[in-house]
């Protein structure tokens, strides 16, 4: 397997992760791994916060964090992969996903925000 290989099988990107959401079976279990206070704030809906999770090692996990600056989704992964869980990091975390405009559920509810003209378009990808 070569690199690009590797990483498409280790990570998967925020546009892959709702699509596969809205499709109602997404095939794995969305993991926050940021803090409870960060969870508070907003959060992916459909996630479970890493700390409150029961997971098992049989359904995938796809980890996530704040976003490409801050590494707690790799932490994360890295330690369910040595636990035996099939895992995969989406890269951008929740700050691509808010990004994209894709909504987020706080404790008031779900909110959708604005989409970033530089990064919600269709790159074509």
């Amino acid at each position: 397997m070569n690199f690009f290989e590797m990483r498409l099988a280790f990570q998967t990107d925020v546009s892959d992760v709702q699509k596969a959401l809205s499709s109602g079976e997404p095939g794995f279990v969305l993991v926050d791994t940021r803090s409870a206070q960060a969870w508070g704030r907003g959060r992916i809906p459909g996630a479970v916060r890493l700390e409150d999770a029961d997971l098992r090692p049989e359904v995938p996990v796809v980890t996530y964090c704040w976003g490409p600056g801050c590494n707690g989704a790799t932490k994360a992964a890295a330690k369910l992969a040595a636990e035996g869980f099939q895992v995969r990091e989406m890269i951008g975390g929740i700050e691509y996903w808010i990004r994209e405009g894709f909504p987020v559920r706080t404790d008031a509810g779900e909110e959708l925000g604005k989409p970033d003209p530089l990064t919600a378009l269709d790159c074509g990808c």
